[in-house]
């Protein structure tokens, strides 16, 4: 992978609090790439070395091999969105995306060619004369957006631009967001707490913990196959069954639970007798009713406990033993939500393993 914009070995503290504990990670470029975690992960601070709001104590910021290090923000092109919008509220929408180009004073005919392009990308068109207080939270973001767009800079920074927008328009928003950065071309850095956001947009996901990076990878790769029990338990809702490696022969791997021996195709390197957890998501199990003909090997008898009915599915709570499972079923009767005991059979080749019981979950 050819990085356009790199982080090498970044350090950066704020008194006896490391922030960045020596981070790395090169983004290619036009890549739609996420950086996500807790609060205080060091998610924005990452982004804050790249637009030039703080320095690092160690380390390299680069782009196209070009040292950023020092640089002042206004000699980055990086522009950064935030939450709160920041637009000028004595200025219209045509001043407020314009402003930049009036400041390079470029002749006027430009200037109206380019708002105009932007006011047709991000559905402005008609609301040119208003003022922030005049528009919906929605709007007054897609200016934000438009404004930092409109200089024809190659890399835009967004730091949890959508998290005052209500949960509808965050959805519509980011959508059209992701649409644009496509057909632009631009790479962009985004900054969020959000998975499902940073599964629903990215190229590339960066998972942050206590100021350090604990996987990169797809959405994919970060959704099925987390590196350790953070990253699984974080990205998503998850189930972890603990079993017994028993045999590996072919790239798949044998595990003890529950009396069952379920065959797992992993590359986790497991050994006969090693501790393994199994991450299994909630969209991983079928519920069967009892009196279904299942395949024996990978069903567990259970009874329901509770259920939440999100309109796109039902979310179960199936009691095993002394375990809960959740599990999302997708397919909602009309008439109500199942009840009692149930089968839940699990679809083994969507199951992660991790070995020795998911470690690094706090280190």
């Amino acid at each position: 992978m050819d990085a356009y914009i790199e982080f090498k070995n970044v350090v950066k503290r704020f008194d006896d609090f490391v922030a960045l504990d020596h981070v790395s990670l090169q983004i290619p470029k036009g890549a739609f790439v996420t950086l996500l975690g807790p609060s205080g992960c060091g998610k924005t601070t990452l982004m804050r070395q790249l637009a030039g709001f703080s320095e690092p104590e160690e380390g390299d910021v680069l782009v196209n091999g070009k040292r950023m290090n020092g640089l002042p923000p206004f000699k980055r092109n990086t522009p950064l969105v935030f939450q709160e919008y920041a637009l000028f509220p004595h200025m219209t929408v045509y001043e407020n995306i314009s402003y930049g180009l009036r400041l390079q004073k470029l002749p006027k005919e430009e200037i109206d060619k380019r708002v105009a392009d932007m006011l047709e990308m991000f559905n402005l068109v008609g609301l040119e004369n208003r003022f922030p207080k005049q528009m919906s939270g929605g709007q007054q973001q897609r200016v934000a957006f438009a404004r930092a767009l409109v200089m024809g800079q190659e890399i835009l920074l967004l730091d949890e631009p959508l998290s005052n927008l209500d949960a509808k328009l965050r959805v519509e928003v980011r959508t059209e967001l992701r649409q644009i950065q496509q057909k632009l071309g631009i790479t962009t850095i985004y900054v969020t707490h959000d998975q499902d956001e940073a599964l629903s947009m990215s190229d590339i996901i960066a998972v942050m913990r206590k100021g350090r990076i604990e996987q990169v990878g797809s959405p994919w790769e970060i959704y099925f196959r987390p590196v350790n029990r953070f990253v699984a338990d974080f990205v998503g809702t998850v189930n972890f069954l603990e079993g017994r490696a028993r045999s590996v022969a072919d790239g798949v791997l044998a595990v003890d639970y529950a009396g069952m021996a379920l065959q797992v195709p992993t590359q986790t390197p497991a050994a006969a007798g090693d501790v393994v957890t199994l991450v299994v998501r909630p969209e991983c199990i079928r519920i069967a009713a009892p009196e279904e003909d299942v395949p024996a090997g990978a069903v567990l008898d259970g009874m329901i406990e509770n259920y939440s009915f999100l309109g796109r599915m039902i979310r179960y709570w199936v009691r095993v033993g002394d375990a809960s499972f959740i599990i999302d079923d997708a397919n909602v009767d009309l008439t109500g939500a199942r009840t009692g005991p149930v089968k839940l059979c699990l679809d083994t080749h969507k199951l992660h393993v991790l070995k020795d019981g998911g470690a690094h979950a706090d280190g």
